[in-house]
């Protein structure tokens, strides 16, 4: 008897088994470009955020003429800080510090104390998710949310002037201070060991990684585009070398930033520009912010 390729309903297999292997080869197919994709989201997540919870292990100290403070940002999250007193009255302006990716307030109390000594109160806060903060951080755009908290707490609850608020980041702190300094008032900016774009520190991170795929990032952190609509006079600081954020950043940083701006690359001082370069560094820090404010007729 002669073979016959159908089925005793009539119907023909073949279509239906090279479509089912169709669909096997691209599962095979998008199951490694899936994991690349959320790879790529983990390794992201994991090197940009690495709060640290307050632990009652952790020496933690309210700084001297300080005190703690609460906020809540517009999506609801109680964020933490210490405000310091400046030790001379009036005080010259108010210092609102944004600190780096990791860490929390506990290790930074003294650069509170010690702008405090040259004349500024400082707010001195927490991310979500850091501290004794709530919440999670999930993106740059919680950053800038916990920013904006921070300066309409100075200003609302402080009464700061806008005009004499300066917005000091550092590191990641940075992102947060050249997004908030492009929308909102300031009497200066601080950037120090900043990154220009999350697309160039891809590049020094994955080199090998082609750069349409650099796009896959969540966050864009596009600090040198955002320092162009900045009118405030700006200090750029950064360490040489720096290991962690290329000294390159801070020149392309510069490029952007309008009149008035100052570069200060400091020999030696590699990424913790502010922690090595002791009281001789926040000397000069004081006397930019001083300068800046006297030429504005601020102070």
């Amino acid at each position: 008897m002669a073979s016959n390729s159908l089925a005793p309903g009539g119907l023909d297999f073949k279509p239906r088994r090279r479509g089912h292997w169709k669909k096997i080869l691209a599962s095979a197919l998008a199951l490694p470009a899936c994991l690349g994709f959320y790879g790529l989201r983990w390794f992201e997540y994991a090197v940009t955020f690495r709060p640290e919870p307050y632990s009652s292990n952790q020496p933690w100290k309210v700084p001297a003429g300080g005190e703690d403070v609460w906020f809540v940002t517009r999506d609801n999250v109680r964020l933490h800080g210490w405000f310091v007193n400046s030790q001379t009255k009036p005080a010259l302006a108010t210092v609102i510090f944004f600190h780096g990716n990791g860490g929390n307030l506990g290790h930074v109390g003294w650069l509170g104390e010690a702008l405090a000594r040259r004349g500024f109160d400082v707010l001195l806060f927490d991310y979500r998710g850091y501290g004794r903060s709530g919440g999670e951080m999930r993106d740059e755009n919680d950053l800038y949310a916990d920013a904006d908290a921070a300066y309409d707490f100075a200003v609302g609850a402080r009464g700061a002037q806008p005009d004499r608020i300066v917005l000091y980041g550092q590191s990641l702190g940075t992102t947060a201070v050249a997004d908030l300094a492009s929308r909102r008032k300031c009497g200066a900016l601080i950037v120090e060991s900043g990154l220009s774009s999350a697309s160039d520190m891809a590049a020094t991170m994955l080199p090998w990684l082609p750069r349409p795929l650099r796009a896959l990032g969540r966050n864009r952190f596009e600090s040198a585009r955002k320092l162009a609509s900045v009118h405030s006079p700006v200090l750029i600081v950064h360490g040489d070398p720096d290991h962690t954020v290329p000294t390159d950043n801070a020149r392309r940083l510069y490029a952007a930033a309008n009149e008035p701006k100052r570069l200060m690359i400091v020999a030696g001082a590699d990424h913790n520009v502010f922690g090595t370069g002791g009281d001789r560094y926040l000397d000069e820090v004081a006397a930019f912010i001083r300068a800046a404010l006297s030429k504005a007729g601020a102070i």
